[in-house]
This record gives C-alpha cells, sequence and structure tokens, in this order.
C-alpha cells in the first residue's frame, strides 16, 4: 500500500508537508505505523502542485523518497496552496517504471490512489479498458490498477459536464463496484484527486478493509486542511469513516465529510 498526502490552504513550501513534520510522508517511506502490506515504500515518489495562475506541475522518480535528494531540494523552493503526493509501493508484478509512478494527470486534475483491484490483470483490466472512450484509453501509458481507475475517473469527469469532483469520484466508484460485482473481485479506493480549487479525498472499498486515511486542519495550519495515510503529527487528525468522502474548497476551506449512502 503506498503513502498518500494532500493539502489545500494558504501557500506553503513543499518541504512542510513531505519532511519537516514527526511523521512526515519522508518518514512514513520507510518507518509507516499503519501499512497493511508490505514493510517499506520504495518503489518511487510522486508530487503535484499547482502555481498561482492554477497550472499543474507533477514531479516523479522511481527512487525511494529517503534517496531523492533532487526532491528535498525543490521541496524547500516550491510553494503551492494545494499539493497531492505519494510514497510507492509496487504491487506484485508491477515495474519500476515512470510510466507507474503517480500523480497522473489529465488538464487541472491531480490524482493520487493507494490500493489495490485483487487479480487485476485477470479480472478488470481488459472491462475498464473496454469501458473507455478512444481519448481516455490513450492517456493510459502504464500497467498499474492505479492508473486505470484514474482513467475511469477521466471518463466520468468528461462524459458528465457538469460533474464536479465529488460527483466524479462516487460514478467512478459505483462503476468500479458494478465491474467487481461483475467479474467477482474486490478493490480498494483510497484517492485524493485535485483540480486546483478544490480536494476531494475518498475512503472506499468493495469485498473487503479500505486503507486508512486522516483529514487534519490544526493551530499550525489554521489556513489549511491536509489528508494523509497516517497522521503527520500529535495535532487532532480525524479519521476517515469507511465509504466517505471529504471535500475542501479553496473559497472556505471548510471540510465537509459526506457519507457515501448519503450522497449517492
Amino acid at each position: 500500500m503506498c503513502r498518500l498526502i494532500g493539502y489545500l490552504g494558504k501557500s506553503i513550501r513543499l518541504d512542510e508537508l513531505l519532511y519537516k513534520p514527526e511523521h512526515s510522508l519522508h518518514e512514513q517511506s520507510y518507518n509507516s505505523l499503519e501499512l497493511k502490506s508490505g514493510v517499506v515504500c520504495a518503489d518511487g515518489v510522486g508530487i503535484g502542485w499547482y502555481d498561482e495562475g492554477g497550472k499543474s506541475f507533477i514531479y516523479r522518480n522511481t527512487i525511494p523518497l529517503w534517496h531523492d535528494s533532487n526532491l528535498q531540494e525543490l521541496s524547500q523552493y516550491v510553494q503551492a496552496h494545494c499539493t497531492v503526493g505519494y510514497a510507492r509501493l509496487a504491487g506484485v508484478g508491477e515495474p519500476l517504471d515512470i510510466s507507474n509512478c503517480q500523480p497522473f494527470r489529465s488538464g487541472k486534475l491531480l490524482f493520487v490512489h493507494n490500493g489495490e483491484i485483487l487479480s487485476f490483470q485477470q479480472t478488470l483490466y481488459r472491462p475498464i479498458r473496454d469501458s473507455l472512450a478512444d481519448s481516455t484509453y490513450n492517456l493510459i501509458k502504464g500497467q498499474t490498477d492505479s492508473e486505470h481507475i484514474f482513467a475511469l475517473l477521466v471518463e466520468m469527469w468528461q462524459s458528465f459536464p457538469d460533474s464536479n469532483l465529488v460527483s466524479a469520484i462516487g460514478m467512478t466508484l459505483q462503476r468500479l463496484t458494478d465491474l467487481a460485482q461483475k467479474h467477482d473481485t474486490s478493490f480498494s479506493a483510497n484517492m485524493i484527486v485535485s483540480d486546483g480549487q478544490a480536494i476531494a479525498a475518498v475512503r472506499y472499498a468493495y469485498g473487503m478493509e479500505a486503507p486508512t486515511l486522516y483529514w487534519c486542519c490544526d493551530d499550525s495550519q489554521p489556513n489549511g486542511v491536509t489528508v494523509a495515510s497516517e497522521p503527520l503529527s500529535q495535532d487532532n487528525w480525524i479519521a476517515f469513516p469507511e465509504q466517505s468522502i471529504l471535500l475542501v474548497e479553496s473559497d472556505d476551506l471548510v471540510p465537509r465529510i459526506i457519507a457515501w449512502e448519503k450522497y449517492f
């Protein structure tokens, strides 16, 4: 399982999320407290952010976060009001290739995922691809279940022009659930998605337990909300309920938890 992080609020340097907290993403990459499979997240790192004009940028590498001196330097310079990132633990058989590293991006959408589709290559690999329009299909460059879930999300986002982040995520997870039921498999899908103006994070699974996910709006960041697979500090972090979505928008920075059954 990967370790995720997301932030929306006042502009901060990336190292304030990646390195400075006592249980930062850097610390979690080699000393995770809630990793359910594997030992360390040593298979890559990726960070996405937006500039003041709303343009998205991504940095990805296939080396462990704790060996990435370039990211450590970059994070002390880059400031952003909106960030998503992860430390990677590759699934069985997934190559350490840059095309398999997150965040994935389409237009202004940035996406990171933690979880798995059981027996992905034998169950939902073809059904997901067969359900995509050509333009969305061509977004897929790697082999991971994460990127295929992202392609489904982009399909929902583009197919319904009036959709927002929450409704697009909801339709994506409903489609995945329908496919999992049809093809007798299970999946977990913790995701953080942003368009630069809002962040939506979800803890969801079908047929298995979802990985952990937390959010915090604490005294050290009074004008920002952080989401992470594990708490970054001893502050008042709140665990996501099962099957729930958190939405934070830049105009008010008020976290809103939406229970799955209430919204859908």
